[in-house]
């Protein structure tokens, strides 16, 4: 198996997945785990499932479960490359790569990249890993470094915190808006990176006041002045 070939085994068990069985949202938190845990990044993908409420029974991706109860199952070619991989002789381009041009303005306007000339305001649905959803104005020409100032703007989310998924692939700053072809009934996942920890301020050590000054040193005087007791 080539790594075109592989590539295009994974796009369709993600394509088709949502449409026999579970919820898009978690099957896309999935793709998007699975391919921040082969690039080693571990952190990212438990922020991925954590935000996305899914937990792992046997500590791995090919059987999970979301908050519904709703069984995942993702087959091995999903996690990890094949031992042996045959190397791709062929020099065309791979359609897949978001980085690699625009979307085909003749495929329709029925996304958010459809009419990549006009530059007009739309709303982007959003959906933090807080589990928030809201809706974000964008330009078609913007960039996804653009819109990431424009929800610090918005909600005061630092852009250096931001991380943002489309369909299980990461979306780099530079890749403008006009070619993802994102649909508008469709959500954008931004996953929040959490901030560290704030350390516990110093136990305080509690000391029992000495009585001191002149009333302490009245009292030590009166006590020694007292007589003895008489014996008869």
């Amino acid at each position: 198996m080539t790594e075109g070939q592989l590539r295009s085994k994974r796009d369709e068990f993600w394509d088709t997945a949502p449409a026999f069985e579970g919820r898009k949202e978690i099957w896309d938190a999935l793709r998007a785990a699975a391919s921040a845990f082969e690039s080693s990044d571990h952190l990212l993908a438990q922020a991925i499932l954590d935000g996305a409420s899914i937990t792992l029974p046997h500590g791995a991706l090919a059987e999970c479960y979301d908050e519904l109860g709703n069984r995942y199952q993702l087959p091995v070619y999903c996690l990890s490359p094949p031992v042996n991989m045959i190397e791709e002789r062929s020099d065309e381009l791979d359609g897949s790569d978001l980085d690699s041009g625009a979307a085909d303005p003749s495929a329709g306007g029925g996304g958010l990249g459809g009419d990549a000339g006009s530059g007009g305001e739309r709303q982007l649905r959003l959906r933090l890993s807080t589990g928030r959803d809201l809706r974000l104005a964008v330009r078609s020409t913007d960039t996804v470094g653009v819109m990431k100032r424009r929800l610090h703007s918005q909600e005061g989310v630092a852009a250096a915190t931001q991380r943002w998924f489309f369909s299980g692939r990461p979306l780099t700053d530079r890749l403008r808006l006009d070619q993802l072809n994102i649909s508008r009934d469709y959500v954008v996942q931004v996953i929040l990176s959490q901030p560290p920890p704030s350390e516990p301020p110093p136990p305080t050590t509690g000391h029992t006041a000495e009585a001191s000054g002149p009333a302490a040193e009245e009292g030590a005087a009166k006590i020694s002045q007292e007589p003895p007791p008489v014996e008869n």
